[in-house]
């Protein structure tokens, strides 16, 4: 496995952050230190600075430090197929069930919900306020809008490309700007070029409100439609594929499922909830551990 020299390779300076142990629950001993946990997260659950505080909490309770590779769904899970991750945070059912169908990862869990929107200018020129997100990406193109793109196949590029075909178009051309980079840069595009995008939920609070971008496609983060829900699950890496640290990242998923779930629920980005925590049901439906079209 190459994940010890891939992790070496990155530096100080790369997309490794690590979760200090420092804060929270002072009256409880601290766990042992039982090593340091890879995870390779979607940049949108990263920009928030929500991973930040459940990672805290994390180490705390575990005693094992969380290295997070911060790249988009698609990277995240090529990482994962590689060997130098021991779990995932993603949010693009369509390649979370082409992972667990070739057997990478093992033992998926929902984790959050938030959702998506559609920003842009604050004088809204192709008038999308309040429109559905179907109708609104079509008057962007019938206008020539300007549109940035992640174009990176993280997940929420893949949900614009899903996006896009509902509407039957075929975005391109110099109205179409693809960036390549992550949730948070996109956004800075957008503002800089006076463009609409499409965004999550959190990212957004935490790099544009209040700033040179309006939310005019916004059905709130309680009940979406379908094509603006923004699922998050944790998925360990398969044991049997690569010599990954499972237990840790078994341990990980517990807490993401269990204790964490209140950290969600209480995590406020400008003063706004950012996730609704989907990591606990009364009837847990078992279509979320395996591919959806699963048969056995």
């Amino acid at each position: 496995m190459r994940r010890r020299q891939f992790l070496r390779a990155l530096g100080a300076g790369g997309a490794l952050s690590l979760a200090g142990c420092a804060g929270g629950n002072e009256g409880r001993e601290r766990a042992p230190n039982l090593g340091a946990l890879t995870l390779a997260t979607a940049t949108t659950a990263y920009d928030s600075g929500l991973l930040d505080v459940l990672h805290r909490e994390y180490a705390d309770r575990f005693g094992s430090q969380v290295e997070a590779l911060v790249r988009g769904t698609g990277a995240s899970l090529r990482t994962a197929r590689d060997g130098d991750c021991d779990v995932v945070l993603v949010h693009a059912r369509p390649l979370e069930d082409e992972f667990l169908r070739e057997g990478y990862g093992v033992n998926r869990r929902r984790v959050m919900v938030n959702d998506f929107l559609v920003v842009g200018p604050p004088d809204d020129p192709v008038g999308v306020a309040g429109s559905d997100p179907i109708s609104a990406f079509r008057a962007i193109a019938d206008a020539g809008a300007t549109f940035v793109s992640r174009g990176d196949q993280s997940g929420t590029h893949v949900r614009e490309r899903r996006i896009w075909d509902a509407a039957a178009v075929a975005p391109g051309g110099e109205w179409y700007i693809e960036t390549g980079q992550g949730m948070s840069d996109t956004l800075i595009a957008a503002e800089r070029s006076d463009a609409y995008t499409l965004t999550d939920r959190g990212t957004f609070l935490a790099v544009s409100a209040g700033g040179d971008l309006g939310r005019h496609v916004d059905y709130g983060i309680d009940d979406p439609p379908p094509l603006l829900r923004n699922e998050y699950a944790v998925i360990p890496v398969n044991p049997a594929r690569h010599d990954v640290a499972y237990p840790l990242a078994m341990s990980y998923v517990g807490f993401l499922t269990g204790p964490g779930q209140s950290a969600i629920e209480a995590f406020r980005v400008a003063g706004e909830r950012a996730f609704r925590p989907a990591g606990r049901s009364a009837d847990p439906e078992f279509e979320q551990y395996v591919p959806r079209d699963w048969e056995g």
